[in-house]
């Protein structure tokens, strides 16, 4: 008997589905390389602002971000007949890479004015990646709003960082 889906209901392709998470957890990966061995060391040693979330509130939030993503790119691709996907999808891909890009500048350098410039230019495409999905799949626009709230977040407090550590 082959394997039955059991959000087979909700789901009309559950390998696009998989694929479409699977690549959003590439940049989580590539980011973790450079954050992972930052943390323990670098980062502890930096004035945070107040308003710091926990630690262990990162990686549960980031994956919940990243599995947004994926059902993002999964009701991007459903779309294939759409008139014209390639905006949507360029952006869209440019912003998982500006992800992972942050990551390497913050953490990987341990430059946070570069991490500043880099999690701008994130919040910019976010944004106009949302702007670009809306008019094909409004749902999948919405599954970024925590993205570009959470990055918004992750921008005050890397400004902060920047500030509290000249």
């Amino acid at each position: 008997m082959p394997f039955a889906c059991p959000f087979r209901r909700y789901v009309r392709s559950p390998s696009r589905l998989a694929i479409s998470i699977g690549l959003c957890f590439i940049p989580a990966v590539a980011g973790w390389l450079f954050t992972a061995p930052a943390i323990g060391s670098w980062y502890r040693t930096l004035n945070k602002p107040w308003f710091t979330p926990p630690d262990w509130v990162f990686g549960p939030v980031w994956t919940v971000l990243y599995l947004l993503m994926g059902i993002c790119l999964y009701r991007i691709w459903m779309h294939e007949n759409h008139k014209d996907l390639r905006l949507p999808v360029a952006l869209f891909s440019i912003q998982l890479t500006l992800n992972a890009l942050w990551s390497f500048l913050f953490f990987g350098l341990r430059a946070p004015i570069l991490g500043l410039f880099g999690i701008i230019l994130l919040w910019f495409t976010i944004l106009a990646t949302i702007v670009a999905i809306y008019p094909v799949d409004r749902k999948a626009a919405y599954d970024l709003i925590p993205y570009i709230l959470w990055v918004t977040l992750a921008a005050a407090l890397n400004f902060a960082v920047y500030v509290l550590n000249p």
